[in-house]
């Protein structure tokens, strides 16, 4: 193996790596706006009550006082 045959197969494995960590990157970044999305989407259309006692809930289960 000679000196140019080792940097390309360097060179090709540093940009599969970047490659990688960026479509790694844009689905953490879709997942991530998908969930708010739903978040949201659920929060909107639902009662007021339900999103009351939801959020209550969690509180208690944290240790913290709501009233």
């Amino acid at each position: 193996m000679n000196a140019s045959t080792s940097t390309a197969s360097v060179t090709t494995a540093v940009v599969s790596q970047h490659v990688t960590s960026r479509v790694s990157l844009l689905a953490q970044l879709g997942g991530a706006l998908l969930l708010g999305l739903v978040m949201l989407y659920a929060v909107g259309f639902s009662e007021a009550s339900v999103a009351h006692n939801a959020a209550h809930d969690v509180r208690h289960a944290n240790g913290r006082p709501c009233h």
